[in-house]
């Protein structure tokens, strides 16, 4: 059995140059993939989602749980279950908004200060380990076309 579609010889599809290899999108899916395999090794106790919430609450301390998922750019079912495990495990606490009963503000306990500390050290590990082929230079670089992309 043969794979693809049979042409005759002259017929030319504008896919005919499309490689796989060239893409930014699976270059892209690839070094994701090797990051988070870097990450989930160094980590394993932390998804890359739970650190940017515990991150993103270090750096602005209590926040409604709509404004972190905006903050960390998640979508308002993925934060809910997210900060959902991290008050299982101790790490978050919520409380009802004061002006409106519905909101809740998310801020970190105690131990979740102590966890996002201690993670951060080894987040410096991580980007280390899956930057270690480029420049400090070119690192920069990345960052600032990473960011291009995302506008």
């Amino acid at each position: 059995m043969t794979v693809g579609v049979s042409r005759g010889v002259s017929a030319k599809s504008p896919a005919d140059d499309y490689q796989l290899d060239g893409q930014v999108g699976y270059k892209l899916r690839l070094a994701s993939q090797r990051h988070l395999e870097i990450f989930s090794r160094q980590l394993p106790h932390m998804t890359p989602t739970q650190f940017s919430v515990l991150v993103r609450l270090r750096e602005v301390g209590e926040v409604s749980q709509n404004q972190l998922g905006r903050l960390v750019a998640m979508d308002a079912a993925t934060t809910k279950g997210v900060i959902a495990r991290l008050l299982d495990r101790g790490l978050l606490q919520a409380r009802q908004d004061r002006d409106d009963m519905r909101r809740l503000q998310i801020s970190l306990t105690d131990a979740g200060q102590v966890a996002v500390d201690a993670a951060i050290i080894t987040a410096k590990d991580i980007t280390k380990e899956t930057t270690e082929r480029l420049t400090k230079r070119e690192v920069a670089r990345l960052l600032k076309l990473l960011d291009k992309l995302q506008q």
